[in-house]
């Protein structure tokens, strides 16, 4: 079963976005901002973000606002239009209809929504002779496939086969990541010098509601034996959004420029320490049971989607999970422990509707498929 890395990981990603669309929960599902140190506050800086009523946007929201600055939200006010009532909220399009930013300053935008270079280019251009400073959040579905083991930002990234496509889920998603690497250079183009390209990886954390994280804490909270894939020995990267959106923050602050992997943590971590520290935070109630690749590729297990955060490094994939992070580390970002991580998306969870819920915790392997799966693999063993 050959592994598309870029299809799951975009699956996911569009997934999230139509979550973040479809959600209606209350802003009490996302955290307020936490009162910054007096000894260590900046000075205040005016920050447009585009979009913002999101999965990240509201982190971001609530790290700016926690550190003292001030904030406006541009976008269609089709998302969650109720988060914020006291942040200036001005609406628009992305796509052409732009005037109620025209003449307007800030000291810098945060670009979490682009997608398509042409729009990434019409917002960058018009902002440009107002804004000092242009966050873009990127991904790192940008590189190119069968990037090697420790790549960094200078990794060959990907091409579109159609230079006039603006098919996100075009060439089997591939389109995906060279989009968002055109989209980089459009926001470096129209800024030179004043743009800080941010690559993350698979982002967790509360607001999540693709399930891509919340899979293993939802699961090892009920105990019993979990499947497990692999050896564990796989390496596995990740940011939570909160970690992200403090940085991207610090960011701002010191107007720090450039290319950065946004995703960890500091040091190499595996799935199978992902997993003992979480299930050591939620009271050792499960028993995870380590089963073969070989085994979950014969049964037709899919990595990353039955197997969130996983996919095993082999052929083209061999790079995965081993990104430099050195230059976003140098720059600043830090990291929660994972197993804070998942002990505050079961407590978010447990904040939203049951509708929600359900949803928030549907990906991952179903639960009758996974009872099977380690009969099988039990019998095989004793066999």
């Amino acid at each position: 079963m050959r592994i598309d890395r870029r299809r799951f990981m975009f699956g996911s990603l569009a997934a999230a976005a139509a979550a973040a669309c479809g959600s209606k929960s209350n802003s009490s599902s996302q955290p307020g901002p936490a009162p910054a140190p007096e000894s260590n506050k900046p000075a205040p800086k005016s920050i447009l973000i585009l979009g913002g009523t999101g999965f990240i946007g509201p982190h971001i929201v609530n790290a700016a606002l926690a550190r003292g600055h001030k904030v406006t939200l541009f976008n269609r006010g089709k998302t969650r239009p109720e988060l914020f009532p006291d942040v200036e909220k001005l609406r628009g399009d992305r796509d052409g209809k732009l005037e109620a930013l025209k003449g307007r300053q800030w000291d810098a935008v945060v670009d979490p929504s682009g997608y398509v270079p042409r729009i990434v280019k019409m917002s960058a251009e018009l902002l440009a002779p107002n804004v000092k400073h242009y966050l873009f959040i990127s991904s790192v579905s940008v590189y190119a496939a069968g990037a090697p083991v420790g790549h960094d930002e200078t990794a060959p990234v990907e091409k579109l086969a159609d230079p006039n496509s603006e098919d996100i889920k075009g060439n089997n998603f591939k389109n995906y990541g060279a989009l968002k690497a055109l989209s980089e250079q459009a926001a470096e183009a129209a800024m030179p010098g004043r743009v800080a390209n941010i690559r993350p990886g698979l982002i967790i954390g509360p607001g999540d509601m693709t399930g891509r994280f919340t899979h293993w804490p939802t699961r090892l909270a009920e105990g019993g034996d979990v499947l497990c894939p692999g050896d564990g020995a796989t390496p596995v990267q990740y940011i939570d959004g909160r970690d992200l959106a403090d940085w991207i923050v610090h960011l701002i602050e010191k107007n720090t420029t450039g290319v950065f992997n946004a995703l960890g943590p500091e040091k190499q971590i595996t799935m199978k320490e992902v997993i003992t520290e979480c299930n050591t935070a939620l009271g050792n109630k499960a028993n995870p049971v380590w089963v073969d690749w070989k085994f979950l590729e014969k049964n037709e297990v899919m990595p990353w989607a039955e197997m969130p955060m996983w996919i095993p490094n082999v052929g083209e994939d061999a790079g995965f999970g081993t990104t430099s992070n050195a230059r976003a580390l140098k720059a600043g970002l830090k990291f929660r422990p994972i197993a804070d991580s998942g002990k505050d998306v079961l407590a978010w969870l447990d904040t939203l509707p049951e509708d929600q819920k359900k949803r928030a915790r549907s990906s991952g392997i179903k639960r009758e498929r996974e009872d099977k799966l380690l009969a099988d693999w039990k019998a095989q063993k004793k066999g």
